[in-house]
């Protein structure tokens, strides 16, 4: 029998029917059911589900342009000055680091299904001569950040329901890859049912579980509150936040200039971005909104919108987002304190369920709404916002699909040229294709590299460089 006002609650939104098996259901699997449906915000839910479709003005249409130039840092321009502006923002960006008010944030709720890969993404083994994982590249770029700096570097690891105790035993079993245990804190995204596409109704996994998905990487601010991380880092005195996902090996974690440029402007919120390889790539796209920078997801952003060129044949709306970002840790308690919620975006997938028999359907065609939130939305809520360019072939190549674009052979290819061409600037002499592979804990750039060749070598083989 089931509880009285689980099944009035459900009634009232249209969703009795996930109750349709509960008397097959043992003890354990009732109270399984019974605790995913209380952690549905059901109004919530009901609204998102009933909302229409805006019939005014999308932003994607009311992006005239990319970023405004004084919100934008870029690579090109005078040499001389650019060169000035950047080594300027490094050493500010390293004091920051010395000063130990720099935290960072890994997005690892993603498995690696695309993939074929049954496990966290973030497990993925991507070094292009070690095979060493996505996790450990970028926890050992903290390391020797942290070394360098000679100041610690608190690590904050969002992971969601399915990857949340896999990736905690991963990095124990690794011994969190040089990191100190106490400055690593995991914590978990929010969760929200995937709804039938044509009744709204919440589906279901299986006959005690619901078809649950992570809320997306804007679920980062609750999750953030939930397990009172903002005071934890308040007390460690770390005022500054340096935002990453876990697919992208190339992701120069605590990059200085970044920093440095985001203290400078005095910026709440700054973006990276790199120029999209065509209109069609998809990425989400930096832009200028009613005077405003917002990022603009690529479903967003419809093919004539997109394709858009300025006066010299460019593409306009050309600033695709890396998905890094530097946050000022005052910045989200204002969005805190203000008790702003980001708005939840409508994606239509495919999503297996099972059906009214309690059969798994494995669906043809996209049946499902998914919603998201999106950390970028922040940007419009910042008083100041800050957009820095760099260079793809130096920081961008994430691990995405199977096979072909931002597959592991395109990933490991990109990151042998990106470390050829360190060794290459340094004296070296290195044959185009060779696998190479260079330690953060041996080096975390080209500067780096360049300090510990002394003379002239060549490599015949796979190289792999290790601290």
């Amino acid at each position: 029998m089931t509880s009285p006002s689980l099944t009035a609650r459900l009634t009232a939104h249209g969703q009795e029917h996930l109750l349709q098996f509960w008397d097959e259901l043992s003890a354990d699997r009732q109270n399984t059911l019974a605790r995913q449906i209380e952690d549905i915000d059901l109004p919530q839910l009901s609204a998102l589900v009933k909302s229409s479709e805006s019939t005014g003005e999308s932003p994607a249409q009311k992006a005239r342009r990319a970023v405004p130039p004084a919100n934008l840092v870029t690579v090109s321009g005078d040499g001389e000055q650019v060169s000035r502006e950047w080594a300027g923002a490094g050493r500010a960006g390293e004091a920051l680091l010395r000063a130990g008010r720099v935290g960072v944030i890994l997005v690892a709720g993603g498995e690696g299904t695309r993939l074929g890969f049954p496990h966290p993404k973030g497990e993925f083994p991507i070094g292009p001569v070690s095979g060493k994982s996505l996790f450990q590249l970028l926890a050992e770029q903290v390391v020797a950040r942290s070394k360098r700096a000679g100041a610690p570097i608190p690590y904050y690891v969002m992971t969601s329901r399915a990857t949340h105790a896999a990736t905690i035993a991963f990095f124990q079993k690794h011994q969190y890859f040089g990191l100190d245990g106490g400055n690593v804190q995991f914590f978990q995204q929010g969760n929200m049912p995937a709804v039938d596409r044509q009744s709204g109704r919440i589906l279901m996994s299986s006959k005690h579980e619901l078809a649950l998905n992570p809320d997306g990487h804007g679920g980062l601010l609750a999750a953030l509150q939930h397990a009172n991380l903002l005071d934890d880092m308040r007390r460690r005195g770390i005022d500054f936040l340096y935002y990453h996902q876990v697919d992208n090996p190339l992701a120069r974690v605590c990059d200085p200039a970044f920093l440095g440029f985001h203290l400078e402007r005095q910026s709440e919120v700054s973006t990276k971005v790199v120029a999209k390889l065509s209109p069609e790539e998809r990425m989400g796209v930096a832009v200028d909104v009613d005077g405003r920078t917002q990022i603009i997801e690529y479903s967003d952003l419809p093919a004539e919108i997109a394709s858009r060129r300025d006066a010299r044949g460019n593409v306009l709306l050309w600033a695709g987002s890396t998905a890094m970002h530097v946050f000022s840790r005052t910045f989200f308690e204002r969005l805190r304190d203000s008790h702003i919620e980001l708005p939840f975006h409508r994606a239509v997938k495919k999503v297996p369920f099972v059906d009214e028999a309690g059969q798994p359907v494995e669906p043809a065609t996209e049946n499902a709404i998914k919603f998201e939130r999106f950390i970028f939305d922040v940007l419009p809520l910042a008083e100041l916002s800050l957009v820095v360019e760099a260079r793809r072939e130096e920081e961008f190549c994430p691990l995405k699909n199977k096979s072909g674009d931002f597959s592991p052979e395109h990933v490991r290819a990109g990151m042998s040229r990106l470390y050829a061409g360190w060794l290459r600037a340094a004296g070296a002499v290195v044959p185009d294709g060779l696998p190479v592979e260079i330690s953060p804990r041996y080096a975390v750039d080209a500067e780096d590299v360049a300090a510990k060749f002394g003379r002239t070598r060549r490599f015949e083989g796979p190289v792999h460089l290790e601290g």
